[in-house]
């Protein structure tokens, strides 16, 4: 039986008195009850008196393009007027809370620090304890699962902090966004008035391919449910001149540029990964982003038993190899977004680590023996215990 999203538990409850309050929603196309019905829709059709809606990173429809900064509008769904939190603003004014007596979220998120998704609910969290707006949370699970033994740091160090982080977790966190936002309201001394409307059948051993449920797409370049469980190490290739398969059918699944020798680099990661994980050297051309149009050497990534994979590790792992055998190709490079425009340090924003670029000048020994240390999480599970919603 699949399981029941926050959505579809809200909409199965008999009786709920605030259903003719004026409501608006942060939310996004990615976000759909368990057969596939819009969340906004399905809300509307069941009689919730939605007003205004509110769209984080990439838009009402998440389709807009990584970093760039998205428009208000009108929802051709629903009718109702779009506010975008990714645009002139990040958090709503408290003039769009005028005319609203109360919030919902629901956006489903990828179980990743640095997944913008977050740190919109952690604005939410901030403006609704200032105007006293109840803000009610429809939970979603972690598509990579609740398993705390998987989480991967680095931790964010305070110098770091951006829209990619905000406050101190770790990068792969296993924990869902309604028992982030139970940590962070308490540990942040916000004190909003939120509640949790949790999910019902979810373990947290499960990844997506659980749920029996269809992947949907939660932005441009998280496209199946197989990048989700490779991104949160591939995410790091965005701060060098290496593809991450951006605008292929293939984005973060893959690493490649025109001048990878994608052999030799597939042969060292199958040795050094064992049966973990699987490297195929392949081709492919992108058709926007880095190398547009060009034919990329690439490799594709295969992982065997996600209930032991560590992305993080790997990502980090990967690009020291990479640059170690082209050593006058590879490079490191600006990605500039619309909370960070010159691009720049964006490798010490994604893992948290102030000139983390130095990290990879290390002997390959001091290297191994550094990621190990900062991938360790051992506090995490403790902190957020008393937070966690699900327990298997």
């Amino acid at each position: 039986m699949p399981i029941q999203f926050g959505i579809d538990v809200l909409l199965a409850s008999p009786e709920v008195d605030w259903k003719q309050q004026r409501i608006g929603m942060i939310t996004n196309d990615a976000a759909t009850t368990n057969t596939q019905l819009s969340s906004r829709l399905a809300l509307q059709q069941h009689g919730f008196q939605i007003k205004k809606l509110f769209s984080p990173e990439h838009g009402i429809l998440a389709t807009g393009a990584d970093g760039a900064p998205m428009l208000n509008g009108i929802d051709e769904l629903t009718d109702l007027p779009v506010v975008s939190l990714y645009g002139e603003k990040l958090a709503p004014t408290y003039e769009d809370l005028e005319d609203i007596d109360l919030l919902i979220f629901d956006v489903p998120d990828v179980g990743v620090r640095f997944y913008t998704y977050l740190w919109t609910l952690s604005y939410l969290l901030e403006i609704c304890a200032r105007t006293k707006t109840p803000l009610i949370i429809l939970d979603r699970p972690n598509p990579i699962s609740g398993i705390m033994g998987l989480t991967e740091g680095p931790w964010s160090d305070t110098t770091t902090h951006s829209f990619l982080g905000r406050w101190p977790m770790p990068v792969r966190h296993s924990c869902t966004l309604g028992e982030l936002a139970l940590y962070f309201n308490e540990t942040q001394t916000i004190h909003a008035p939120i509640e949790i409307i949790p999910c019902k059948g979810w373990q947290r051993s499960m990844f997506q391919g659980d749920w029996g449920i269809p992947f949907v797409p939660t932005s441009p370049a998280i496209q199946t449910a197989e990048s989700l469980l490779l991104y949160p190490g591939l995410c790091f290739l965005e701060a060098t001149n290496l593809s991450e398969g951006r605008s292929t059918n293939l984005s973060f699944e893959v690493v490649g540029a025109p001048w990878l020798k994608h052999n030799q680099v597939a042969q060292q990661i199958n040795l050094f990964m064992d049966m973990e994980l699987e490297a195929k050297a392949i081709h492919f051309i992108p058709s926007q982003n880095k190398y547009a149009g060009e034919q990329c050497n690439g490799i594709h990534f295969t992982i065997h038993y996600p209930d032991q994979f560590k992305p993080i590790f790997f990502g980090l792992l990967l690009i020291r190899l990479i640059k170690d055998l082209h050593p006058s190709t590879f490079e490191w490079a600006p990605y500039k977004t619309f909370v960070n425009p010159t691009g720049m340090h964006h490798l010490d924003k994604l893992m948290g680590v102030p000139a983390s670029e130095a990290l990879f000048d290390l002997p390959m020994h001091q290297f191994i023996q550094q990621c190990t240390q900062l991938t360790n999480t051992q506090y995490w599970h403790k902190q957020i215990q008393a937070y966690l919603l699900y327990l298997d």
